[in-house]
C-alpha cells in the first residue's frame, strides 16, 4: 500500500482557497498528472505505455466529498469518512485523478460551485452528457465501459480540461453556461470543449492508445480525418473506427474489401503518407497543360483530389506520384477548382489564368478557401502577395461569415506588420471600404442594432462587421459603441448589450474611453459570478490605449488577489495583442522574467503562449537584437516550457523582418490604389 498527503508542496496536487458567492472560504483539491506528474504523488512507472490497475482510497474530512475515476463507496466514521473506489481499469498513470471537496452536485454527476449550480449553469452540459454518450456508443458500436463519468468546473484550472477516464475536469469556462448571459460563442466553447474531451475519454476508456488520438487529433487531426471520411464515405469510415475499437488496431482493409469501396493503396499506407509525414503538400493544377503536381521537399502523399470544372463536379482523382494529369482539354472560358468543400489537407494552386478565372462565384466554403489558400502560398513565395490581396477585392459584395473570417484571419498578420508604420493608414482605409456594407447589412437586417440575426453565423459575422467597422472607423460605430456602455454605466445590474457582442463592445469601449470605462469595468470583473463574465471583461481591460492604465494592469497580473493565476500569462497576452500595450508587456516581462519564470515557467501548458503572444508583433532588427539580449541575460534563469517558443521567436522574428523588406513598398502601394 502507498500512502500520498494531498498538499500544496507539489504540482500533481493543486489546491484552491475559494471565495463562493457568501465569501465562505472552502478547499477544492484536484489532481492533474499529465504529463508526468503521477510520480510525484506516489513511486510509479510513469510512462504512457505502462499501465496498471489503479485501487483508490481516500480519507477525508467529514464536510466534503471525494472523486476519483471509478465508483465509490463511502465509510463514515466520527472523525473523518473514507472513501474506496472500485479498481479501475488497466491504464496509464497520467489517467489517475482524485478530487475532494466539491461543495454541490446535480444526479447525474455534473460538479460546480453551489452558486453556479443554482444558476441554471450546469444544465446545459448535463442535458447533453446522456445524448451524447449514446451517439458514441451508436457510432463506436460498443458500449461505455465504466461504470460513470463525472465532469468537474474547477474555478482556479490552468489547463483548459483533462479527459481522466471517468473523471473530466474543465476550467469553468469550458463547462458551465447561462442561457441568458452567455453568448453563442460561449456556447460552441463548452461544446467544443465537452465534444472533445468526451470524444478522448470515450477512445481511452476503450484502451484505443493515447498516441494513436492525441498525436493526428490534436495537431491536424480534423481535416485528416475528414478527408479519409470523404474518399471511404462516411458509413465506411465510421464502421472502421468500430472494427479498429475491437481489434485495437487502425486497419480498414478487410471493411473496404467487403462494401467494395475502390482505393489505389490500404488505408494504413494511405494514411501513413499524412500521420507519419510533416506538414501536407502544396498540389498545383495548370490548366494550360492539364498536369497535376504535388510538391514538398522529400515527402510524397497519396492524395485524394475532389473538383469540379466550371461548376460541374468531377470524379476523383488519385495523384500518386510527383506529377500526374487532370484535365485532357479546358476551353478558355473553362475553370477549375481543386480540393472542393475543401474535402482534402493540402493547399492548391493554379496557373495565373485560372487563378483570375476563379476570381468569380463559387460556393462559400471555397471562396474562403481561395482567400486562405491565395495568401498561405503567397507567404510560401509560392504566388505574388499582390495575388493573394486581390482574392480580397470582392468582400464589399460579401455577406457570409466563413469568407470573411478566412480573410480577417489572413489580414490580420498584415495589420501585425504594419500597424506601428505608414502603411496601416492606406490599410485601414482598404478595410473601411469593404466593411462598410456589411456594417450597413447588420444594420438593416437588425433594425437599428435592435434585434440578433437568426442565423448561426450571421450572428458571428455581426461580431466581425462591428469589430472592424469600428477599428477603421466606419462612421457611427463609435458612437453606438459608447451609447451601449453608458447605458451600461447607467444602470450596471441591466446590461443592455447582448451577450454575443459583449466581447467586442467592452473591448472598444474602453479603448474608446478613459479612467472611468476602465474602472466600471474592473468593478464589474471583480463582481462577476459567470465565469465567460469575468473573462470577456478580463479581456476587455486590455484593450485601453492610455499607457498607465495597462501598466497597473499588467502589476495586477502578478497579485492573486486581482488576478488569479490561471488567468496571468493569458492576461499579459491579452495587454500585448494591444497596439499601445505591446512595448508595456515586452518591458514588463523582461524586467520580472525570474519572478514570472518561477512562478509560471514549471508545469504551465500555456507559458510558452506568454513568449509567442508577446513577440508577435516583433519585425524590426532593434526587436530582434531585444530578443538575443533577453536569451543571453536569462540563460542562468532558464525558460522552461517556453525554450522552445523564444527559438521560436527568434526565427519568426527574423522571417518578419525579412518579408517586411520584400514586401512593405508593394503592400503600401496597392492598398492605397485599391482604398480609393
Amino acid at each position: 500500500m502507498i500512502v500520498s498527503w494531498m498538499n500544496d508542496c507539489v504540482i500533481d496536487v493543486l489546491i484552491y482557497l475559494i471565495c463562493d458567492d457568501l465569501c465562505l472560504i472552502f478547499i477544492v483539491a484536484t489532481s492533474q498528472m499529465q504529463a508526468t506528474y503521477a510520480r510525484k504523488s506516489f513511486p510509479c512507472f510513469d510512462e504512457p505505455a505502462m499501465k496498471a490497475v489503479f485501487s483508490v482510497t481516500i480519507i477525508h474530512s467529514r464536510d466534503t466529498v471525494a472523486l476519483s475515476n471509478a465508483s465509490e463507496a463511502v465509510i463514515d466514521s466520527v472523525a473523518v469518512k473514507i472513501t474506496t473506489f472500485e479498481p479501475t481499469r488497466k491504464m496509464s498513470t497520467y489517467l489517475l485523478a482524485f478530487i475532494v471537496n466539491l461543495n454541490y452536485s446535480l444526479q447525474i454527476r455534473i460538479w460546480a460551485r453551489r452558486k453556479a449550480i443554482d444558476d441554471g449553469q450546469g444544465s446545459y452540459a448535463l442535458n447533453v452528457t446522456g445524448p451524447i454518450l449514446r451517439f458514441y456508443e451508436h457510432y463506436y458500436n460498443t458500449s461505455y465501459p465504466l461504470s460513470k463519468s463525472d465532469q468537474i468546473a474547477l474555478p482556479d484550472f490552468n489547463a483548459g480540461a483533462m479527459e481522466n477516464w471517468g473523471l473530466v475536469t474543465y476550467r469553468e469556462t469550458a463547462l458551465l453556461y447561462d442561457p441568458i448571459l452567455s453568448s453563442t460563442g460561449n456556447k460552441e466553447r463548452v461544446s467544443t470543449h465537452w465534444f472533445l474531451t468526451q470524444t478522448v475519454s470515450f477512445l481511452k476508456a476503450l484502451e484505443i492508445q493515447a498516441h494513436q488520438i492525441l498525436a493526428v487529433c490534436f495537431s491536424k487531426g480534423a481535416a485528416v480525418l475528414r478527408m479519409l471520411s470523404e474518399f471511404l464515405t462516411e458509413p465506411v469510415f465510421a464502421r472502421g473506427l468500430s472494427v479498429s475499437i475491437l481489434s485495437l488496431h487502425l486497419c480498414c482493409c478487410n471493411v473496404c474489401a467487403t462494401v467494395r469501396i475502390h482505393i489505389p493503396h490500404s488505408v494504413e499506407n494511405i494514411m501513413n503518407r499524412w500521420t507519419l509525414q510533416m506538414g501536407y503538400p502544396v498540389v498545383t493544377v495548370d490548366t494550360r497543360t492539364g498536369s497535376v503536381t504535388q510538391k514538398h521537399f522529400l515527402y510524397t502523399w497519396y492524395v485524394p483530389i475532389k473538383w469540379m470544372k466550371t461548376g460541374v463536379q468531377q470524379p476523383q482523382y488519385w495523384l500518386l506520384q510527383k506529377t500526374g494529369t487532370l484535365i485532357s482539354w479546358l476551353s478558355g472560358q473553362d475553370w477549375v477548382l481543386a480540393n472542393t468543400n475543401v474535402s482534402g489537407y493540402f493547399r492548391v494552386n493554379y496557373d495565373p489564368d485560372n487563378w483570375d478565372r476563379l476570381l468569380s462565384t463559387v460556393s462559400i466554403i471555397n471562396r474562403a478557401q481561395i482567400i486562405d489558400d491565395a495568401f498561405n502560398l503567397a507567404r510560401a513565395k509560392i504566388i505574388s502577395t499582390t495575388l493573394a490581396l486581390r482574392t480580397t477585392k470582392y468582400l464589399s459584395k460579401e455577406r457570409d461569415y466563413i469568407p470573411w473570417e478566412s480573410a480577417l484571419r489572413n489580414l490580420n498578420y498584415y495589420i501585425l506588420m504594419f500597424d506601428r508604420n505608414e502603411v496601416y493608414g492606406v490599410l485601414q482605409a482598404y478595410l473601411k471600404k469593404q466593411i462598410q456594407p456589411l456594417f450597413e447589412h447588420f444594420k438593416t437586417i437588425t433594425s437599428n442594432w435592435t434585434r440578433v440575426p437568426t442565423g448561426h453565423t450571421d450572428q458571428y459575422n455581426q461580431i466581425n462587421a462591428i469589430g472592424i467597422a469600428c477599428s477603421a472607423g466606419v462612421e457611427g460605430c463609435r458612437e453606438l459603441i459608447k451609447s451601449w456602455y453608458r447605458e451600461w454605466m447607467k444602470n450596471p445590474s441591466r446590461n443592455p448589450i447582448h451577450p454575443n457582442l459583449k466581447s467586442t463592445v467592452y473591448c472598444y469601449a474602453i479603448a474608446f474611453g478613459g479612467v472611468a470605462e476602465w474602472d466600471f469595468a474592473w468593478n464589474m470583473f471583480k463582481n462577476a459570478t459567470l465565469a465567460s463574465e469575468a473573462s470577456r471583461l478580463r479581456s476587455a481591460l486590455a484593450c485601453s490605449k492610455i499607457p498607465w492604465l495597462l501598466n497597473r494592469y499588467l502589476e495586477y497580473t502578478l497579485d492573486p488577489t486581482k488576478i488569479r493565476k490561471q488567468d496571468a500569462t493569458s492576461t499579459i497576452q491579452n495587454i500585448a495583442r494591444n497596439v499601445v500595450g505591446m512595448p508595456l508587456a515586452w518591458n514588463f516581462v523582461n524586467a520580472r522574467w525570474s519572478y514570472i519564470f518561477q512562478q509560471y515557467g514549471k508545469g504551465s501548458f500555456s507559458f510558452s503562449n506568454l513568449v509567442s503572444g508577446i513577440t508577435q508583433r516583433f519585425s524590426t532588427e532593434y526587436e530582434l537584437q531585444e530578443l538575443k539580449r533577453f536569451k543571453e541575460e536569462n540563460l542562468s534563469v532558464g525558460f522552461g516550457s517556453a525554450t522552445m517558443a523564444l527559438e521560436q521567436a527568434i526565427e519568426k522574428t527574423t522571417a518578419n523582418i525579412k518579408w517586411v523588406t520584400e514586401n512593405k513598398a508593394e503592400v503600401q502601394r496597392w492598398f492605397a490604389q485599391e482604398s480609393t
